[in-house]
């Protein structure tokens, strides 16, 4: 089984962003409990509050797609909806 790897980031409207980094801690601690996960970092940019880098690794393509289908019927799927999301996913 290839690793998959995302990385990239998440451009926030402001309306949503108290949301946002009121919710990350959970969506960070929960991610890192998934089966699978290897790596899994979302840091707010300094010079740019609105701008997330986000880096994540998985096992295998199955843990990738259960966290992808987990995050989106999960709070931080809701509070993320008019997110702006920058990613490449690549498998090794």
């Amino acid at each position: 089984m290839s690793k998959v790897t995302l990385s990239g980031h998440i451009e926030v409207p402001t309306e949503d962003l108290d949301a946002v980094l009121a919710e990350l801690p959970n969506h960070i601690a929960l991610t890192h409990q998934e089966a699978g996960c290897i790596a899994f970092t979302v840091t707010q940019d300094s010079d740019n509050p609105q701008r997330f880098d986000v880096y994540e690794e998985f096992t295998d393509k199955v843990a990738f797609e259960k966290h992808q289908t987990r995050v989106k019927a999960s709070h931080w799927g809701e509070v993320t909806k008019n997110v702006e999301r920058f990613y490449t996913v690549t498998e090794t």
